[in-house]
């Protein structure tokens, strides 16, 4: 396939001659040959495209549990694949070498969206997810490959930051079926010093998205010692969750290493994500998770109503279902919030390097 630059959407001309990207609230303003922060959308003469489009950084069939999504199809296989760049600068990211990187040294492998959705399909994947760096920046990409994916009865996952202005989200999660957002912290000090971006535009997509989509929402929050997780910051997340998203909305506390530019800080401490989860239960929210850890008593899921254990994990392997064909906990008839469509065994904790088109199979996926 050809993977030359695609003519990008989300941009205007300025008065004094440059272009700005519309996409996101960086709002970069470029002269011709510039690229935006994300580095993957560049002005090209008297336009914008897309140098991304069609290209990966890797192809793998993964757990649904590892986007993290636990009520989402759990047990379900999902082919995962990213490109590069990324439209933040976390100081803290956990996916630099991708997200970070320039697309000429990460994007090996080429892949039409309809050969993305025949090869899900091929390998028994329910879905596909847009993850490893934010599908944010390669919008037209991901929205065709979703297309693709739904014609065949595949659904889309958006694993993402959450940092897209209005009418571009609007069409971005309109498909998608299922969405992680990163919320990295409860201050803008935080946002601003060690992201780059602001909290406020993440906090209106999350209300977007509960409020005015159908897309299904988990929440991941990576807590990182000494910078978001004392009880005061994690007290005003969870209140805000639970009284502006509502108390259904599942949340995944995950441990912080060490990693590129925040190699000073020591890894967050089981303990640090075991209050953060009870702060987060008192809270009132009733799905609470840990990750980035192995730990089977805060990885699982418990019914709200008598709350015997529903579903069983031990890392990504279910190891106990509880739940009838409808979603309702078999033990007392609760519903459990969540897109469940029939449990069909687990996955597990597998991971499956995938080679799909004219792809070379990746170094990392």
């Amino acid at each position: 396939m050809s993977s030359g630059p695609y003519p990008a959407r989300y941009w205007q001309r300025l008065p004094d001659g440059r272009i700005q990207c519309d996409l996101c609230p960086r709002d970069c303003r470029l002269h011709d040959g510039q690229r935006g922060a994300c580095f993957v959308r560049q002005r090209s003469g008297d336009g914008m495209v897309l140098t991304a489009y069609g290209r990966s950084s890797g192809f793998c069939v993964d757990p649904v549990e590892k986007k993290p999504l636990n009520h989402f199809l759990p047990g379900s296989s999902v082919l995962s694949f990213g490109t590069a760049g990324c439209n933040l600068a976390c100081r803290f990211c956990q996916n630099w070498d991708i997200s970070k990187s320039r697309d000429t040294e990460r994007l090996s492998d080429q892949a039409s969206p309809e050969q993305i959705a025949a090869a899900a399909q091929q390998s028994g994947c329910r879905s596909v997810a847009f993850t490893y760096n934010d599908p944010v920046i390669f919008a037209e990409y991901a929205m065709d490959v979703a297309d693709a994916c739904h014609a065949r009865g595949i659904q889309t996952i958006a694993v993402t930051a959450g940092y897209i202005h209005a009418a571009p989200g609007r069409e971005l999660f309109a498909r998608m079926d299922a969405a992680n957002v990163d919320l990295k912290a409860f201050s803008e000090d935080f946002y601003f010093r060690l992201t780059g971006a602001h909290l406020a535009p993440v906090l209106d997509t999350l209300q977007y998205l509960r409020h005015e989509t159908a897309v299904w929402l988990e929440i991941t929050t990576l807590l990182i010692p000494g910078k978001n997780d004392s009880d005061e910051e994690l007290r005003a997340l969870s209140g805000w969750i639970a009284r502006e998203l509502g108390p259904d909305v599942p949340l995944h506390f995950s441990a912080f290493h060490p990693d590129y530019r925040m190699t000073d800080i020591a890894p967050t401490p089981p303990r640090t994500l075991r209050r953060a989860r009870d702060i987060a239960l008192r809270a009132g929210l009733r799905y609470v998770y840990t990750g980035n850890v192995r730990d089977p008593a805060t990885g699982s899921t418990y019914c709200p109503g008598c709350h015997a254990p529903i579903i069983e994990r031990d890392g990504y392997e279910i190891t106990g279902y509880g739940l009838d064909a409808t979603g309702h906990c078999r033990a007392c008839g609760t519903a459990v919030a969540g897109r469940f469509g029939g449990f069909g065994g687990s996955f597990g904790n597998r991971r499956i390097p995938l080679t799909v088109g004219s792809g070379r199979e990746p170094r990392r996926p």
